[in-house]
């Protein structure tokens, strides 16, 4: 009898080995298959693949570091952070995880905690150049962050503006672009301006310094000529075509000052009738790391980029329309009984915070199940439908417009109809593959029709080309 309930131990430990040896070889060809989208760029089914990888064998940290990577490429930093710490939990030793959880918390502005990460590996690869050029990048931004922390005062802190004199500034005989009238922005100008800038060339910096439907853009992030094809196929701006630009006018794209400069002009011509809201990265530490800071101070000057962040601290974080319709970059709150008159109170005058409101109107994303969880981009939250309906209940409104997410179409109605995503940078980073799009909002029930367009050629200079070298390495 012993030996037969042996004979059973043996041949059941049998089946389960075969089972888990089935299981590992299904999981690779999963992996594998995710391979093959990621190389496309087709990192939703990379995602998709990599998951059911892991459901198959959970104990692999080379699917965990493989996903994060692919939630890096799709800015769902919170979740890349995620997989690359649990890739570690399972591998202590595993190099690659070291690099994810490094790139995902500088993605996320935790200077620090990248660091470490990058010490660790210089300390096990003393002679990999990658690691060390990447360990001496952050550690430079490590310690400009404490330069900057000493030497910050509590007084009140003084304007760029007042530095500057812009009345005893020259313009060389030998610059032929477009001038001010009388110191005024004029649809003349506007007009002279964007061709300048189509043609690669620099506004003279005297100029940079000063300068019944409403059409709403989501993010544009310096894709000047998508920006251009949309005012060709909607018309320019006017008094009788407004505009609504809801954030994220620059980074990644290597031609954001000439998008801003544009934007910022035409609200100087058009101050009632062309409106721009504030996005994530109009902030000082995404522009840091996407590219808007290094472009500026390429283009211009550190001064110039000084200004541009004051100005955008003061950009509104949303703007309701007709009663109707609530227009914000991120999304909804991670506490319900914020009103209309809460948003108005908020100090928008800063950098914004790791949570509250503000954080919540710039950064969180919709979901489709009920309740909130955990944002993918390890700041804010996620919210459900029904967090918007008793938002909108409470604020007496029909439905919020907000952007931030690249969409396959350019848009995507959820929440049945009352939460709408707006995306207006076709081919994001000149890799994704999407639609961009623009929605009119017309007459007494603001009714969306949304218009679809595909990006546009544009000169030979990749996204990311002033970005942070470590952003460039590992994102891109």
């Amino acid at each position: 009898r012993f030996a037969t309930i042996w004979s059973m131990v043996g041949t059941s430990k049998n089946c389960s080995d075969k089972k888990m040896a089935e299981g590992s070889n299904d999981a690779e060809l999963l992996k594998e298959k995710a391979n093959k989208y990621f190389k496309e760029k087709d990192y939703e089914n990379a995602i998709k693949y990599y998951t059911e990888a892991l459901e198959l064998n959970p104990s692999n940290a080379i699917y965990y570091s493989n996903r994060s990577l692919a939630y890096l490429r799709t800015e769902c930093y919170g979740y890349a952070l995620a997989d690359a710490t649990k890739a570690l939990e399972i591998d202590k030793n595993y190099i690659k995880g070291y690099y994810r959880r490094a790139t995902s918390n500088m993605a996320l502005g935790k200077f620090k905690a990248a660091l470490k990460d990058y010490e660790t590996v210089v300390r096990v690869r003393p002679n990999d150049k990658d690691a060390r050029m990447k360990y001496q990048e952050c550690k430079k931004i490590v310690n400009q962050k404490a330069f900057e922390r000493a030497i910050a005062s509590d007084e009140t802190k003084k304007s760029v503006v007042d530095s500057l004199d812009i009345e005893n500034m020259t313009i060389e005989d030998d610059y032929v672009g477009p001038k001010l009238e009388d110191g005024k922005v004029t649809l003349t100008f506007m007009k002279e301006m964007m061709e300048w800038f189509k043609d690669q060339k620099k506004l003279h910096r005297k100029c940079a310094y000063q300068s019944d439907k409403i059409t709403i853009c989501g993010d544009t992030h310096g894709q000047y000529y998508d920006l251009l094809n949309i005012f060709t196929l909607n018309g320019l701006p006017s008094e009788t075509n407004p505009y609504l630009f809801n954030g994220d006018f620059v980074d990644r794209g290597s031609f954001s000052l000439e998008v801003i400069l544009t934007l910022f002009g035409f609200k100087l011509l058009y101050p009632d009738n062309f409106h721009l809201l504030r996005g994530n990265h109009e902030t000082d530490n995404m522009n840091q790391m996407y590219g808007f800071e290094g472009e500026v101070k390429a283009k211009y000057t550190a001064q110039m980029f000084q200004l541009f962040s004051e100005v955008f601290q003061w950009l509104p974080l949303a703007q309701c329309i007709n009663n109707k319709v609530l227009v914000m970059h991120g999304g909804l709150f991670s506490e319900d009984g914020v009103t209309l008159e809460n948003i108005r109170k908020i100090d928008r005058n800063r950098q914004p915070p790791d949570s509250g409101p503000m954080c919540d109107l710039l950064w969180s994303d919709p979901q489709p199940q009920n309740g909130r969880s955990i944002s993918k981009r390890g700041v804010s939250c996620q919210f459900g439908p029904d967090v918007t309906e008793r938002f909108l209940e409470q604020n007496k409104l029909d439905y919020i417009v907000r952007s931030h997410e690249v969409k396959a179409e350019g848009y995507e109605v959820t929440h049945s109809g009352k939460c709408i995503t707006v995306f207006s940078a076709p081919n994001y980073c000149d890799q994704m593959g999407n639609k961009g799009a623009y929605i009119h909002l017309r007459g007494s029930d603001l009714k969306p029709e949304f218009h679809q367009f595909t990006a546009v050629p544009h000169p030979n200079v990749k996204p990311m080309a002033y970005a942070n070298t470590l952003m460039q390495l590992g994102m891109m």
